[in-house]
């Protein structure tokens, strides 16, 4: 189900800009992973609808959140960010692809830097942090190669819950969970985001 909004197109635009980046890279560093960790605070923020909660992360400038399809209402989900709870609109959900993106009020927001991978991830490092068990440890970022699944989705060796942001290893968002799979996770990436807006923009 879609609903877009005039904040779509402005997404979209910004998402058509990056440029895609091809050839093999290397395992993320210590200093990689740190500098995930850094942006990953900045950006995270915490969705809560009608019956779930769980992590978004923040995409555009103008307050939108991607996150997972099941952490949002019909029309609408709580988004809590540096100590306030705020009400965002419904952008786009899509239960076939099980994600969502929801707008928050107008302001200044922390946008992840994002990165488009038309190609596919398979094969290629990514990044999740893995969140802390008990109170007062620290988050972990984690470095995994991303494995083939069916179109357009990859799977991460790594144990994260639906919302949670993949990072390459610069810090930029390349894909979203959207499923826990026994000990690891199924992912979208950002580029069948990116088409998913597209088609909810179409007249």
């Amino acid at each position: 189900m879609f609903r877009p909004l005039v904040l779509i197109p402005a997404l979209l635009s910004f998402l058509l800009a990056l440029p895609a980046r091809a050839g093999a890279e290397a395992r993320p560093s210590r200093a990689d992973l740190q500098r995930v960790l850094e942006l990953h605070a900045r950006s995270s923020v915490r969705v809560r609808g009608p019956q779930h909660a769980g992590p978004g992360i923040i995409v555009g400038a103008d307050g939108q959140v991607l996150t997972a399809v099941s952490l949002v209402g019909p029309e609408s989900a709580q988004v809590e960010h540096a100590g306030n709870a705020l009400t965002a609109r419904v952008v786009l959900s899509s239960t076939v692809l099980q994600v969502a993106v929801v707008a928050g009020p107008q302001g200044a927001w922390p946008a992840a830097p994002v990165r488009l991978v038309p190609e596919g991830l398979a094969g290629r490092w990514v990044v999740g942090v893995m969140p802390a068990r008990k109170k007062g440890q620290r988050d972990t970022p984690k470095a995994t190669l991303a494995k083939a699944a069916p179109a357009p989705f990859f799977d991460v060796d790594l144990t994260l819950v639906p919302g949670s942001p993949l990072y390459d290893g610069d810090g930029r968002l390349v894909g979203v969970v959207v499923e826990r799979r026994g000990r690891g996770a199924r992912a979208l990436p950002l580029s069948a985001v990116k088409a998913e807006l597209a088609s909810a923009d179409a007249p």
